[in-house]
């Protein structure tokens, strides 16, 4: 039992652990995830895309076998920093102990100097605590920075938690997909909340190209009690109830109005992409198969747009009754689709936003522990743990210290210090 202790907490297990997860995470990033066995098997061979379906790499990051590696990894951090507690809180105890640090040979010693408490201030180390060496001279000490004791314990943990935090958050984790124009409210999934979208608009820069796209959207729970509203753009999430929206894409939507004998029947906006069932005779249904904004018809290619500006509007459709197509075309804005007694006609086309809802409880985790990172790590690498003690002689008081961070540097600093102060007294 004490050698898997010993295994699960040491840097050998941890350095293949991550071997493995750099492999998979590689492996992973080379294989276009959440496709279809088909889409693999056209895209490689059968016996490819079986491998790749059974070994799950086609959802590798939500994999058992990817969790376990992190998993491995979680324990071997918490053990490791389980072990090394008693002796960080040991040492960190040891620092700030007079009598271990005199009997200790340190790194840098200077002097003789006559006022050793103005070194202390130079070396800008906390007031010293007056003590006694063993054969009852009179000496000073001071420790300073101990907490960089703690910069690889706290890095450990900050990884551990952001690891944890990732891991829960895509088990756990809801998504879900709003599209619409505005003035359109839909609901999000099963939340219970609704979704306005308030506003839409598309940046162009002075050469017509998009440059963000962006939505004024309003979040309120299905029983009216609150509302919350937000812009969300390309890379700028807002966060609602907890829930964070992503302003994923765009495309297009346009007004279908059907008349049956002349008389208005319906008027609904519909994105391309969408059917519409006409309301007296549902199995009657309008497919919006897509939009060309500068509509041109190429031989041999077929429809298509010249350039992405609303310059020569065009609608293709499809028209099904009871599952069965009846027929499509192109239809112009002046144009008019007639089926029996009904007429239908598109306009005023829009662009529609896409909002993607991500719903993560343990964002607040993954936040924790990479503040706890970069906290071990400004620890480790810029606080420097640094003892210092000062014993009286016949001929003045010697300076001695200690520091395990940048020992070179801290010796250099020591023997200044007592330099300019031996100055300072002689002038």
């Amino acid at each position: 039992m004490k050698k898997i202790w010993k295994f699960l907490s040491s840097m050998k297990f941890a350095i293949i652990l991550l071997a493995v997860l750099a492999l998979a995470c590689s492996a992973a990033s080379l294989i276009t995830q959440g496709q279809s066995y088909e889409w693999y098997a056209r895209q490689y061979s059968e016996r490819t895309a079986a491998l790749i379906v059974a070994l799950h790499l086609d959802d590798a990051f939500h994999s058992a076998w990817f969790l376990l590696i992190n998993a491995f990894l979680c324990v071997n951090l918490l053990f490791c920093n389980l072990l090394r507690l008693p002796q960080l809180i040991a040492r960190t105890k040891a620092e700030a102990d007079p009598a271990r640090a005199i009997e200790t040979e340190g790194t840098a010693q200077a002097g003789p100097v006559r006022d050793p408490g103005r070194v202390f201030k130079r070396l800008r180390m906390p007031n010293p605590i007056s003590t006694a060496t063993a054969d009852g001279r009179e000496a000073l000490f001071s420790s300073a920075h101990r907490a960089g004791l703690w910069g690889a314990w706290v890095c450990h943990l900050g990884i551990l938690l952001l690891i944890l935090g990732f891991g829960l958050g895509q088990m756990t984790q809801r998504q879900y997909t709003v599209y619409g124009v505005p003035g359109q409210t839909r609901p999000i999934g099963d939340t219970g909340y609704l979704l306005t979208i308030d506003d839409f608009e598309v940046g162009l820069r002075p050469d017509d190209t998009v440059e963000q796209y962006t939505a004024d959207i309003t979040v309120r729970d299905v029983d009216g009690r609150g509302s919350q509203s937000a812009s969300v753009s390309v890379n700028n999430p807002a966060s609602l109830y907890g829930m964070k929206f992503y302003q994923n894409s765009t495309g297009w939507a346009a007004k279908i109005n059907v008349q049956k004998d002349g008389a208005p029947l319906q008027d609904d906006v519909v994105c391309a992409g969408e059917y519409l069932a006409v309301k007296d005779k549902p199995e009657l249904v309008v497919f919006f198969s897509a939009f060309y904004p500068d509509y041109v018809m190429t031989p041999g290619v077929g429809p298509s747009t010249a350039t992405g500006a609303l310059k020569n509007p065009a609608y293709l459709y499809q028209v099904y009754y009871k599952e069965q197509l009846l027929g499509m075309n192109v239809l112009m804005p002046e144009e008019e689709l007639t089926i029996d007694e009904y007429t239908v006609t598109f306009t005023d086309p829009q662009n529609y936003t896409l909002i993607q809802i991500k719903v993560d409880h343990f964002t607040w985790l993954a936040l924790i522990g990479g503040l706890l990172t970069m906290l071990g790590l400004i620890l480790a690498f810029y606080v420097q743990p640094a003892r210092v003690w000062a014993m009286k002689g016949d001929a003045g008081w010697t300076i001695h210290g200690l520091s395990r961070k940048g020992g070179a540097l801290f010796r250099d600093r020591l023997i200044a210090a007592a330099r300019e102060e031996d100055a300072d007294a002689s002038s």
